[in-house]
């Protein structure tokens, strides 16, 4: 739990940080939750291709990064709020936008994340076996 929170704690203020720097001006895109999100599919795919395939095993860094960090980071509650307000303004196409942009550039994201990281790490480590 300790190693959850200390990720978390420093998740939630980069998210934060990252919105005070780029603030989304209302009834607009929201460019910064959508940046966010998509950059922690992207990775955590990366961290997850790590922790799996790669480096060997440890309790700390999948809580700390995966679930901590990442989880923190990332934020699906500002992400529906978003919508909800555009659908609430009439806006349904940047509703629309919100939701299937963020939906698909999100797998998108954890796809490329899992092929570059296989690529450029799994098999380069010494023992990897995949075909």
């Amino acid at each position: 739990m300790a190693v959850i929170a200390a990720g978390g704690f420093l998740g939630g203020p980069t998210r934060y940080l990252l919105g005070q720097a780029f603030p989304t001006a209302q009834h607009t895109f929201p460019a910064t939750t959508f940046v966010i999100n998509v950059t922690g599919a992207f990775v955590l795919a990366v961290l997850l291709v790590c922790v799996i395939e790669v480096w060997p095993p440890t309790h700390y860094v999948r809580p700390f990064g995966a679930v901590g960090f990442l989880g923190a980071y990332t934020t699906f509650s500002t992400w529906m709020v978003d919508t909800d307000r555009f659908l609430a303004a009439g806006r349904y196409g940047l509703a629309a936008l919100d939701v299937f942009g963020s939906l698909f550039s999100g797998l998108a994201a954890t796809a490329l994340g899992i092929f570059l990281a296989r690529a450029a790490l799994v098999r380069r480590s010494p023992g990897w076996s995949r075909a």
